[in-house]
């Protein structure tokens, strides 16, 4: 066994034993409550998921020791379709399912033969990643556990659910949802297996006459470009029918026949035929009564829509694009029998006016950006950009009718209202991209009658959420207005489905809560689950008045306890445990979970708890990549965190992916960047062990003082980092910069043998124990502490050892070596000799005169110079003033206010003495004699006369 799982295992038993993260209410101390999504267990916990929970982690180990009382539960997700999927999958011996589960997630032959059973599958990946979650380090209270589809939470979404009915928030009705033909059921975003996010699109069906009984609808999500048709567009490749449509006779692709059925529609095919049939044939707009040709476009999908698209190639440039295709390589139109010069004579219809574009928005966006055809991938962002500059600011012409002199934005919903009345159009739905069920079936969208939906339409519903998003904290501030978006574009959401696992709907039999509908509101579950399973309370004691009573304080001590067989001290504990904890402080979550789990959780907190109970902050992060590229288990790019830990070790690992990204930016988990950190972590242990061993003189100079008057910035950036969840930056500067202080000052001393070292590395083990809590336990140890370092007490900033004045000595060496390293770089010569001159004693004087008036307001050059005649030791030389003081403003107007007023406090004035003490180091820095010399010393060695040049901190160099 290597030392780094040794000592992994020592200190997981060591808290383990001393229980140390489990925690009761504790009036005396402030609390905070922290949770993370729980994970799907249709798989093992990869590196994503630790990249969240590590973050949640840090969070959560600095409050702890911060002097709050802090609780982080965990618990498993087996609701839904995946489990069944992915079991399925095994039981049909889909053999590359099996070889990723066997090779990937590394599970046993014995155990893989055992994954027809789904629930044995969950239980597996379960205790595995439970294992997984201790051996990297998680500071998680177990007590709490539980999975979803344990019947005492069934209890409790059952309540839930009960409740949000009577409030009116779970509603039936009719709406479109993204359905599985194989379940029969609604599927969510996660019971997807491609497709999370999608939802149904709602499309206008323009109905363009083929003849006077036929109609080819066209769909479009632009009705008003109607007026700027040229042409029709059909796949000559595809098949298409002819169908009686609620009595119409329309022609569509025959897989918008099959998805119009499932629409509230009667379809009855009476044939089926090839789209090259209609090449060449005209048709009617039913507005302008105007025929236009119907035309070849491979391009054109038979399953999106109705497989029928009319063109407008003065506003699409999709339309130009294929337009002008045609009209350069007319011999593809002679085996349609079109006419070309027909074609060539289509010129496209100006409908639209808008600010930055001609006649002909489409041509002139095509040329700029210089796309040649429809297959280039910027037609798609010119497409976007066109089409939201028109809707927004776009004017309809004088050929539009009576809507012309409106705005395309203002005047959209009345035309499709007016055009339905004329019978001139229609709708259907669709999905924008593919959507693959778990079960691996494609999804399509069914309009469901009758069915339950949470009413996330509800106006007053999605006022009292955005009032929780403007009271809560986010993380990064940037995410409010995705969450504020979120919630005004969320519509009616199907909470129930016919398969897999989950808690049975209360009212509707046969259904059970989807997947994303059962896990809103959890967290105060977990306030309680400690009783339930510490009493071994009963599903059955668990109504909904016993819920009322804990969430709410409803009803009857005595008589809920006789009703339910809880003591009534039972329920009291549970009651206050509740109150003590919620709401809780922080959730954090990939951005994955912004547009459903995360924004739904805000709804039904606002719609079941009081405004003191909704959420206090949400944190939301990037999705973790692995190499660059996005995880996919399937292709083998995928990382399981126990795999990680196990190459890594936990520490190297949870800094690997802390050091990766941090607000919503996507972390990128790479090999050589874990492996590199591991040995910086050796190299860090390494060290400590020496200044623990060697650290023992009561010496005391400037560089001591320095070095513990960094560590108080240190203590005071990462601080502030943590509490705004900026974990990268917090951790850079925990690790690296404390280290490359710690690195400054064993070059400049030597040796580690003052005791102020020791007292430096206990802070700095304090700064990384959030982040790398082994190492820094085992170290801790080593130091003769016997208290755990993950319940030492955080650093605060001691403002009796911040030393203005050996920083800055500091920083006039470091500023040195600076500029004559860059002398070296511009002159390539290896020097002998370096002579250094510090400036005068009269630029000081106007140095620092300079500096007051800097800090205050605006320096006014003519004033200072008036101010400085008077002084008769200058009064003779103010041309040299005069030159100097352009160069300190320049020089001054580069430092940071706070950097200036620290230089004027100190008013340090004896470089050459500060220089004169580090002679030794600079001499062994550049193998090279140093020499330093005043301004004003008459015999110093200046064959150059460089002294001339010397400022108030920045010495004048000579080199040899």
């Amino acid at each position: 066994m290597s030392q780094t799982k040794q000592i992994e295992e020592k200190w997981q038993t060591r808290w383990e034993n001393a229980r140390i993260f489990e925690a009761d209410p504790d009036p005396k101390k402030e609390k905070v409550l922290v949770t993370f999504p729980y994970p799907y267990m249709n798989g093992p916990l990869h590196v994503g998921h630790a990249f969240t929970a590590t973050r949640v982690d840090v969070y959560v180990r600095f409050k702890r020791m911060q002097g709050y009382n802090v609780l982080w539960p965990w618990a498993w997700h087996w609701t839904g379709q995946p489990l069944l999927g992915a079991s399925e999958r095994v039981a049909k011996n889909d053999e590359e399912y099996i070889r990723v589960l066997r090779e990937v997630d590394g599970v046993p032959e014995e155990e893989l033969k055992k994954f027809v059973d789904p629930l044995y599958m969950a239980q597996y990946y379960t205790n595995e990643s439970r294992l997984a979650a201790k051996r990297i380090g998680f500071s998680i209270d177990w007590r709490r556990e539980f999975n979803t589809i344990m019947p005492t939470y069934w209890k409790f979404i059952k309540w839930q659910y009960t409740r949000l009915k009577e409030k009116g928030y779970v509603t039936r009705g009719t709406h479109p949802v993204v359905w599985c033909p194989k379940d029969k059921s609604p599927t969510g975003d996660h019971d997807r297996q491609v497709g999370e996010g999608v939802r149904p699109e709602e499309y206008t069906l323009i109905k363009y006459k083929l003849d006077e009984k036929t109609f080819l609808p066209a769909a479009t999500f632009r009705p008003e470009t109607i007026y700027g048709v040229t042409n029709m567009w059909i796949n000559p490749d595809a098949k298409y029918v002819e169908a009686k449509v609620n009595g119409e006779n329309w022609i569509i692709s025959q897989e918008a026949a099959e998805k119009l059925r499932e629409q509230e529609r009667t379809v009855e095919v009476k044939r089926a035929f090839k789209g090259r049939e209609l090449i060449g044939k005209s048709f009617e707009n039913p507005l302008t009564k105007t025929e236009f040709p119907i035309l070849p476009g491979w391009f054109v999908d038979p399953k999106q829509a109705t497989g029928v698209v009319y063109s407008v190639p003065a506003h699409a440039p999709y339309d130009w694009l294929a337009l002008k295709n045609l009209q350069e390589k007319p011999e593809v139109l002679k085996d349609f029998g079109v006419d070309v010069e027909m074609v060539k004579r289509i010129k496209p219809i100006s409908l639209i006016k808008v600010e930055g574009f001609g006649e002909y928005p489409a041509v002139e966006i095509v040329e700029q950006m210089g796309i040649k055809d429809q297959h280039d991938p910027r037609t798609d962002e010119a497409t976007k950009t066109l089409y939201k500059k028109e809707f927004h600011a776009g004017v309809l012409k004088q050929n539009c009718g009576q809507y012309a002199g409106k705005t395309v934005r203002e005047v959209k919903d009345t035309l499709i209202q007016d055009f339905r009345k004329l019978g001139s159009a229609d709708n259907m739905y669709d999905l924008p991209q593919p959507v693959i069920c778990r079960c691996l079936t494609p999804c399509i969208v069914k309009i469901l009658s009758d069915q339950w939906f949470l009413n996330y339409s509800d106006s007053h519903w999605k006022e009292k959420a955005k009032e929780a998003v403007s009271q809560m904290k986010v993380y990064p501030e940037t995410a409010t207005q995705w969450f504020i978006a979120v919630i005004n574009w969320l519509k009616e959401w199907a909470c129930a489905r016919t398969t897999g696992f989950g808690t049975p709907l209360p009212w509707g039999k046969g259904w059970i809560i989807e997947t994303l509908s059962d896990s809103t509101i959890y967290m105060a579950f977990y306030t309680i689950n400690k009783h339930v399973r510490e009493y071994g309370i009963k599903p059955e004691s668990l109504t909904h008045e016993v819920f009322d009573y804990i969430f709410y304080e409803k009803g009857n001590e005595a008589t809920l306890s006789k009703a339910s067989g809880i003591t009534a001290e039972i329920l009291r504990e549970m009651h206050e445990e509740f109150l003590y904890w919620y709401p809780f402080d922080l959730r954090v979550s990939a951005k994955e979970l912004v547009p459903n789990h995360l924004t739904f959780c805000i709804f039904h907190h606002v719609a079941l708890f009081p405004r003191k109970h909704w959420p206090r902050a949400i944190g939301v992060n990037g999705m973790l990549m692995i190499e660059g590229k996005q995880m996919h288990k399937s292709k083998g790019n995928f990382v399981t965190m126990k795999n990680a830990v196990e190459q890594y070790g936990a520490d190297a690992t949870r800094c690997a992916l802390l050091l990766g990204a941090e607000g919503m930016d996507d972390p990128n988990w790479r090999r050589e960047n874990a492996g590199d950190i591991q040995g910086k972590l050796e190299a860090l242990r390494n060290l400590a062990l020496s200044i623990v061993e060697t650290a023992k003189r009561k010496e005391v100079t400037h560089l001591e003082r320095w070095l513990l008057s960094r560590l108080q910035q240190r203590i005071a950036e990462v601080t502030r980092s943590l509490k705004e969840l900026k974990t990268r930056t917090a951790l850079e500067i925990a690790l690296f910069e404390v280290w490359n202080d710690f690195r400054w000052y064993i070059q400049r001393k030597g040796k580690t043998e003052a005791k102020a070292v020791q007292e430096a590395l206990e802070v700095w083990l304090r700064l990384l124990a959030p982040f790398a809590p082994y190492i820094c336990e085992e170290l801790w140890s080593a130091m003769g502490k016997e208290q755990f370092i993950s319940l030492a007490e955080w650093p605060q900033v001691d403002e009796d050892k911040v030393d203005l004045l050996a920083e800055e000595r500091e920083n006039l060496i470091t500023d040195l070596i600076e500029d004559t390293l860059n002398i070296l770089k511009a002159t390539k010569i290896s020097p002998t000799r370096i002579c250094y001159y510090t400036a005068a004693s009269w630029k000081w004087r106007v140095y620092y005169n300079l500096l007051a008036k800097a800090l205050e307001a605006e320096v006014k050059v003519n004033e200072v110079m008036k101010e400085l005649a008077k002084d008769s030791t200058l009064k003779k030389n103010m041309n040299a003033v005069a030159s100097f003081i352009a160069k300190v403003l320049k020089a001054l107007s580069k430092l940071p206010n706070e950097r200036k007023a620290r230089i004027a406090k100190i008013k340090m004035t004896n470089e050459k003495e500060i220089i004169e003490e580090a002679l030794g180091f600079l001499k062994e820095r550049f193998n090279a004699e140093v020499t330093v010399y005043g301004e004003e010393d008459k015999t110093r060695y200046d064959p150059k006369q460089r002294a001339a040049l010397a400022k108030p901190g920045q010495p004048a160099i000579y080199l040899e």
